[in-house]
C-alpha cells in the first residue's frame, strides 16, 4: 500500500511538472505594410548553453509558439527568405508562465534578393517559390524565358513547355486562372514583369483541375505603397552571325513598362509591352512511304524561319473602400502575329517493291507560309468582403471575347523555274471566341486551421470558318475541297464545388479537400447531323503534408488528381495542309487525360542559406492525347490528335541552391523519370508501345565582381525522350550574360549571348523521328545559335506591392 502512495505521489509531481511547464509566442510582421509573414523561420535556442532547441514555421496570420519549457533565460531568431534576421535576445520565462512576445517587425533585405540567384525554395510548404529577377538571361524576353530555368521545366526547340516530362499544366497569374495556351500566354507576360514563379505539383482542392502535371503561377512585380513607381526595359538585337539563306533577315526588339500610382484608397496600374522577336533557321528532313508496293522516298532542305511580334497593354484600378471591403477591375488587350515560312527543295523518288525498279524520280521546289493571328480583349472584376469573424468572401468574374485567323499558303513549282507551278493550295481560317467566369470564394478560420469553399463557372464559345481550296492553274481561280472545308461549333462549359481544410498540428502542416466538376462539351459542324456530345461528373481530391524533422529539414507528400481538356483545334476532324508533307486534324471524340499525381520528398535548409530538396513522384494518365501519324498518300503523312492509351511515368527530381563564396551562387536542379505508353490507334489496328528514361538538367551561376558588375551563365538540357510513335532528340541551350548597373542600381545595362554555339556545340536544334508500318519521318530543326542582345533598364522607385495585371484567358488557348 506505502508503494502505491509513493507511486502516485511521483506520478501526481510529474503531472505537475508537465502543466507547470511554460510557453513563448509571437507574432512575425512585414515591417512596411504591416502584413503576417506566413511561412517564417523563428527557432528558439537555450541562452546558457547556446544549444537549438526548437524551431516553428509561422501560420496565415504570422504566429508560432513553443510549448513545454522549463523556467529559464532563451533567445529566438527569426528568419524568412527575403527578410534581414533579427534576434531577441534575453527571453526570460517563469515557471508556470506563458510568454508573449506581441508583434514581431522585420524589415525586408533588399540586397540579399539582389545577391541569391534563386533565393532558394521560399518557405511555403506546399509550393516551390523562385525569384525571377537574377535570371539575366530572360531579360527583354518574356515569361518562357524565365520558366526554362526552373527545376523539372524543359522547352524544346518547338517551344513545348513541359513540367515532370508532361505537356499540360495549369497557368496563374497571381493565382488567376489562364485557359490559354501555354507559349502564347507565357509569350505576352514580360520577363521583367515577373517577380516569382510558384510550382505547384499537388495543388489543393480550391485550383481548377485543369493542368495534368500541376500549377505554375506567375506573380507580377510590385509597385509602391503610396506613390509612384515605374519600370521599363527596351532591348535590341544586335545583327545574326549565323547565315542561314532566308528570304528576310530576322529582327529583334522589344519595350515593356509598368507604371504604377497609389494614393489613399485608390490603385493604379498599367503596363505594356512590344516585341519582335524573329528567329532564322533551316530544317533538314527525310520521310519515306510505302503504298501499294510502291515505295517513296523525299528528302528534303530549306529555309525554316519565324517572324514573330507581339504587344500587350493591362492596366488595374483597385479601391478599398475600408479594410474590410476592397475591389479592383482589370482591363487587357493583345495582339500576337506569326508567319513560319518553310521553303524546302525536295528529291522524290519511287520504286516499285517487288522489281526494286524506279518508277519515277523529280526534284520540287515548296514555299510554305504560315501565318497565325490572335487579337486578344478582355476585362475582369473581384470584389473582396472580411466580416467580422476574420471570414473572407470574394467574387469574381471575367469576360474575354478573341479573334484567331491565318491561313497555309502552300506552293509547288519546278526546282529552277519558280513560275512553273505544279499545285498551289490555300487553307484559310477565322474563328472568333467568347468566355465567361465567374466564382465565388468562402474562407473561415475554425480551431487552429481554415475552412475554404466555393463555387465557380465557366462557359465557352468558339465558332470557326475553314476553308480549303486547290488552285485552278492557269486562271487565277480555285476550287473547294469539300471534305476538307467546313464551319464549326464548340461549347465548354464547367460547374465546380469545393471544400478543403489545411490547418497545423504541432510540426505537421495538412491540406485535405475535395472538387466536384460538371463539364459538358458539344463539337457541331455544318455537315454533321448530329453534333458530338460528352458530359461528365468527376470527383477531384488532394491531400498534401508536410512534416518539420526539425528546424532545418522538411519530409512532404502529396496526393493530387487533375484532368487535361482539349483545345478546339484538337477537336476539328477537317484536315488543314500544316505543310507540303503534312495534313493535320483533331478528333471532335476525344477524351480528357485524367491523371493522378502522388509524391513524397525532403527539403533541407543549408547553413549557407541555401537549400537542397528531392523529390519522388509518379503520374498515372489514363486517355493520353498524342499526335500521331498515319501514310494519307505516298508524299503526304496525317497528324491526327487523338487518345493513345495509357500511360505511367516514374520519377525523382532534384535541387540545390548554395553559394561556395561570397561572389559566386550556384542553382543546380535535375529530373529523370521512365515514361512508359501503351495503347492502341486508328480503330485498334495500331498497337502503341513504347518506353523509355529521360532527363533534364537546369544550372545557373551568379558571378558577382563587384557591387556592379556580374557575369551569369546557364544551361538548359533536354535529354532524347519517348514518344508514341517514336522519339525526340536532345535538345541544349548555354547563355550567358554580362550585367552592369548604375545609380545605385536603378539603371542597369546588360549583354546578352543567347544559344552559344561557337561553331562546335549543336545548340538550339532537335530532331523528331517517328515510324508506323508504312511510313518513316524524321527531321531536324536547326535554329539560330550565338544570338547577342542588349538590354537597357531603368526603375524609379523600390517595389512592396503586388501588380496584379489580368491576362488572356480563353482565346488565346486556341491561337
Amino acid at each position: 500500500m506505502r508503494y502505491r502512495i509513493l507511486l502516485l505521489m511521483v506520478l501526481s509531481f510529474l503531472v505537475i511538472d508537465l502543466y507547470s511547464q511554460s510557453a513563448i509566442k509571437g507574432r512575425i510582421i512585414d515591417s512596411l505594410n504591416r502584413k503576417p509573414v506566413e511561412f517564417g523561420n523563428a527557432t528558439i535556442y537555450n541562452s546558457n548553453e547556446n544549444s537549438l532547441l526548437d524551431g516553428r514555421l509561422t501560420d496565415s496570420t504570422g504566429l508560432f509558439e513553443f510549448k513545454n519549457l522549463k523556467a529559464g533565460l532563451y533567445y529566438i531568431k527569426i528568419e524568412s527568405i527575403g527578410y534581414k534576421s533579427k534576434t531577441i535576445q534575453n527571453v526570460s520565462v517563469e515557471k508556470s508562465a506563458s510568454t508573449n512576445l506581441g508583434d514581431i517587425l522585420i524589415e525586408e533585405d533588399e540586397a540579399s534578393l539582389k545577391e541569391i540567384v534563386v533565393n532558394g525554395q521560399q518557405q511555403n510548404p506546399f509550393k516551390q517559390v523562385y525569384k525571377a529577377n537574377q535570371f539575366e538571361a530572360a531579360k527583354g524576353g518574356t515569361a518562357i524565358d524565365v520558366l526554362k530555368n526552373m527545376p523539372s521545366i524543359s522547352v524544346n526547340a518547338e517551344g513545348e513547355i513541359r513540367l515532370r516530362g508532361s505537356l499540360g499544366f495549369l497557368i496563374l497569374v497571381n493565382e488567376k486562372p489562364v485557359q490559354s495556351d501555354l507559349k502564347t500566354v507565357l509569350s505576352q507576360i514580360p520577363a521583367n514583369a515577373i517577380e516569382n514563379i510558384e510550382i505547384i505539383t499537388s495543388p489543393s482542392a480550391k485550383y481548377d483541375a485543369d493542368g495534368k502535371a500541376g500549377i505554375i503561377n506567375i506573380t507580377t512585380k510590385k509597385g509602391v505603397d503610396d506613390g509612384i513607381s515605374f519600370t521599363t526595359n527596351i532591348q535590341y538585337g544586335l545583327p545574326s552571325i549565323n547565315d542561314f539563306s532566308n528570304k528576310e533577315k530576322p529582327s529583334r526588339y522589344g519595350i515593356d513598362g509598368t507604371l504604377n500610382y497609389k494614393k489613399g484608397k485608390w490603385d493604379l496600374s498599367i503596363g505594356g509591352s512590344y516585341q519582335e522577336n524573329d528567329i532564322a533557321g533551316r530544317r533538314e528532313g527525310d520521310v519515306n512511304t510505302t503504298i501499294d508496293n510502291r515505295y517513296t522516298s523525299f528528302p528534303s532542305v530549306g529555309e525554316r524561319s519565324f517572324q514573330r511580334s507581339n504587344y500587350s497593354a493591362r492596366a488595374l484600378v483597385g479601391y478599398s473602400f475600408n479594410e474590410n471591403n476592397s475591389f479592383n477591375v482589370g482591363f487587357y488587350t493583345g495582339q500576337k502575329v506569326q508567319y513560319r515560312r518553310a521553303d524546302i527543295t525536295y528529291h522524290n523518288i519511287k520504286w516499285d517493291v517487288n522489281t526494286e525498279q524506279p518508277l519515277s524520280n523529280i526534284d520540287y521546289y515548296n514555299s510554305n507560309l504560315v501565318k497565325k493571328q490572335g487579337n486578344f480583349s478582355l476585362a475582369n472584376i473581384d470584389y473582396t468582403h472580411k466580416f467580422k469573424n476574420k471570414s473572407v468572401l470574394t467574387f469574381s468574374g471575367l469576360y474575354e471575347y478573341a479573334v484567331l485567323d491565318g491561313y497555309t499558303k502552300n506552293l509547288n513549282t519546278g526546282l529552277n523555274n519558280y513560275t512553273d507551278t505544279m499545285d498551289y493550295v490555300l487553307n484559310t481560317g477565322n474563328s472568333p471566341i467568347s468566355g465567361l467566369r465567374g466564382r465565388a470564394d468562402y474562407s473561415l478560420n475554425i480551431g487552429k486551421g481554415k475552412l475554404e469553399s466555393g463555387y465557380q463557372a465557366r462557359f465557352q464559345r468558339q465558332t470557326g470558318a475553314y476553308l480549303y481550296q486547290n488552285a485552278i492553274l492557269g486562271t487565277g481561280q480555285y476550287s473547294v475541297v469539300p471534305e476538307f472545308s467546313a464551319d464549326i461549333r464548340v461549347l465548354n462549359y464547367i460547374h465546380s464545388l469545393y471544400t478543403q481544410y489545411s490547418g497545423k498540428a504541432d510540426k505537421l502542416n495538412y491540406v485535405a479537400g475535395i472538387r466536384y466538376e460538371y463539364s459538358f462539351r458539344e463539337f457541331n459542324a455544318d455537315k454533321l447531323t448530329e453534333p458530338y456530345k460528352l458530359d461528365l461528373s468527376s470527383l477531384f481530391p488532394s491531400l498534401n503534408l508536410v512534416y518539420t524533422l526539425n528546424s532545418s529539414l522538411r519530409a512532404k507528400g502529396g496526393f493530387s488528381r487533375r484532368v487535361q481538356r482539349s483545345t478546339s483545334n484538337e477537336l476539328n476532324p477537317y484536315p488543314e495542309r500544316e505543310h507540303s508533307e503534312t495534313l493535320e486534324q483533331g478528333d471532335p471524340q476525344i477524351l480528357p487525360e485524367f491523371v493522378n499525381l502522388s509524391e513524397i520528398g525532403l527539403i533541407k535548409d543549408l547553413k549557407n542559406a541555401g537549400s537542397i530538396f528531392i523529390t519522388v513522384y509518379n503520374q498515372d494518365i489514363k486517355n493520353v492525347v498524342n499526335r500521331v501519324n498515319s501514310a494519307y498518300n505516298d508524299t503526304i503523312l496525317n497528324r491526327i490528335y487523338t487518345n493513345a492509351g495509357r500511360a505511367y511515368l516514374w520519377g525523382i527530381e532534384t535541387g540545390i541552391n548554395i553559394k561556395p563564396v561570397k561572389w559566386w551562387s550556384v542553382y543546380l536542379s535535375g529530373n529523370i523519370y521512365n515514361y512508359r505508353i501503351k495503347g492502341k490507334l486508328f480503330s485498334n489496328t495500331v498497337e502503341v508501345r513504347n518506353s523509355a528514361i529521360a532527363y533534364s538538367i537546369n544550372t545557373n551561376h551568379n558571378f558577382q565582381f563587384s557591387k556592379s558588375v556580374s557575369l551569369q551563365f546557364n544551361l538548359n538540357y533536354l535529354s532524347q525522350r519517348p514518344t508514341a510513335q517514336g522519339e525526340d532528340s536532345r535538345f541544349i541551350s548555354p547563355n550567358l550574360s554580362l550585367k552592369k548597373t548604375f545609380w545605385e542600381g536603378r539603371l542597369s545595362a546588360s549583354l546578352q549571348w543567347q544559344n552559344i554555339g561557337l561553331g562546335a556545340i549543336k545548340s538550339n536544334e532537335q530532331r523528331i523521328t517517328t515510324r508506323g508500318t508504312n511510313f518513316y519521318t524524321t527531321t531536324n530543326y536547326i535554329q539560330e545559335k550565338d544570338v547577342f542582345l542588349i538590354n537597357i533598364s531603368y526603375s524609379l522607385s523600390q517595389a512592396s506591392k503586388k501588380v496584379k495585371l489580368p491576362s488572356s484567358e480563353f482565346g488565346e488557348k486556341e491561337f
